[in-house]
């Protein structure tokens, strides 16, 4: 679904579906609607279903982009995050062949990427770091996974969202980068950029170093970014956090116009949150930044 996505930041700004769980997906759109936003990144698990969707039909798929339709909402992009580098390798089969299904039904929702999770050797908690997470065969594991999604990519029309994580197997920007190289310029593959995952609270101090640093390596390859905040605890709501938030958002518009996906914000603090990015960006143009 081509959003139009070189306005101003109000039309590119959206939010995690699933800040909302609602039964039906139309209740879950109106949420998104209220709270000031004009995109959505869906997730199956908003309306009670797996994220992979193996227990959705294509007339689920379509009543979300129907419901969407009618609200004037753009939905740009669609989670299928599981471990692509479970230790149990048959339950990674298993969820590899339900994103592939759900793939195959993102045309009817008229989504331009796929965000995955990129995997780790934990057992229980896919965004939880592992030692073996650097090893080359977590490595083989994630680019197994990709041999079976990138066609699957290619044939929907959409392009697979690799999110750098400190928990996964692409864990920096660097590693990242790595992926980009190895799988070539061609592969239906971009990065989503989440300033809030390549810093932690003792590198705070240094967010304009390392944010930079990223932001010149994946900036060309960006397909979607994400705004959260980075506090002791790991991560929180935008404008919550040490984040420098005029930093991040002068470094998105050194990027491709892409949308700007809210996580980790509650639904009560949903519009403060819109209000805030909002707000910064306009302060960037009272100080003619480009």
């Amino acid at each position: 679904m081509s959003i139009g996505t070189s306005g101003p930041l109000t039309a590119r700004l959206g939010i995690f579906a699933r800040t909302f769980p609602r039964p039906a997906s139309g209740a879950v759109l109106a949420d998104v609607k209220a709270a000031g936003y004009a995109l959505a990144h869906w997730n199956f698990a908003a309306t009670g279903h797996s994220t992979l969707g193996s227990d959705v039909t294509e007339d689920d798929v379509t009543e979300v982009r129907t419901r969407a339709e009618e609200l004037g909402l753009g939905i740009p992009s669609i989670s299928a995050t599981y471990n692509v580098a479970d230790p149990d390798a048959e339950k990674c089969r298993e969820h590899t062949a339900q994103a592939v299904r759900l793939i195959g039904m993102t045309p009817l929702l008229g989504v331009d990427v796929v965000t995955l999770c990129t995997g780790t050797r934990d057992p229980q908690d896919m965004w939880r770091a592992h030692p073996d997470n650097t090893t080359s065969a977590a490595w083989d594991d994630l680019r197994r996974a990709l041999d079976a999604l990138l066609p699957a990519a290619a044939d929907a029309g959409v392009r697979l969202g690799i999110e750098p994580e400190p928990g996964n197997i692409v864990r920096d920007a660097h590693a990242a980068a790595r992926l980009l190289d190895e799988l070539g310029k061609n592969a239906p593959v971009g990065i989503i950029f989440d300033a809030a995952n390549l810093l932690t609270p003792d590198t705070i101090e240094d967010q304009e170093h390392i944010l930079s640093e990223a932001a010149e390596l994946l900036g060309p390859h960006v397909v979607g970014a994400q705004a959260k905040d980075v506090v002791a605890s790991g991560y929180s709501a935008p404008g919550t956090g040490a984040m420098d938030y005029h930093l991040v958002l002068r470094l998105l518009r050194r990027m491709p116009a892409v949308p700007l996906i809210v996580q980790d914000t509650t639904a009560d603090d949903a519009s403060r949150v819109h209000h805030d990015l909002v707000a910064w960006d306009a302060e960037l143009n009272d100080t003619g930044t480009p």
